[in-house]
């Protein structure tokens, strides 16, 4: 799915930051590629933000990243990202409500900032993408099958 200009506009949860950013895991090798080719672009708001900052505090392999290495991931997140402020109003009674309370906040950024999809690996996000019965406005994907679509569509 393109826009007029050709950008594919994407949600990452944060478990594909946490891929990207901390493991270098090539799931995400697509989406890294169309960024960096400007094919693809990343919407981010201030709540997913927030959590992506907390969950990079977070023990991997046993051991959590020093503080600097922490901001670089942040800043490194930070500066191919597209800032985005919801006003919230416009995608009340239009989503349906995950599961996890926590995940809603991707949910409602991929809808209000108009992405054309949403990537995750989270089981509560996953579900909607095989529920037929609501229709949503954007793909919600595992990053290997954005690789797939991505692929098919280059």
């Amino acid at each position: 799915m393109e826009r007029s200009d050709g950008v594919c506009r994407l949600v990452l949860d944060t478990n594909v930051w946490l891929d990207w950013l901390v493991f270098a895991d090539a799931s995400v090798q697509a989406i890294r590629t169309g960024v960096q080719a400007r094919r693809i672009e990343i919407v981010m708001n201030p709540p997913c933000r927030d959590e992506l900052e907390r969950a990079l505090g977070y023990p991997f392999r046993g051991e959590v990243a020093p503080a600097d290495v922490q901001a670089l991931w942040m800043v490194e997140a930070l500066g191919m990202v597209r800032q985005i402020k919801l006003n919230g109003a416009s995608v009340v009674g239009r989503l349906p409500r995950c599961h996890d309370p926590d995940d809603q906040k991707f949910l409602e950024l991929a809808l209000d900032a108009s992405a054309d999809f949403l990537v995750t690996r989270d089981k509560a996000l996953l579900v909607f993408a095989r529920r037929r019965f609501q229709p949503l406005p954007f793909r919600v994907m595992t990053p290997l099958q954005f690789s797939e679509v991505n692929a098919l569509s280059a």
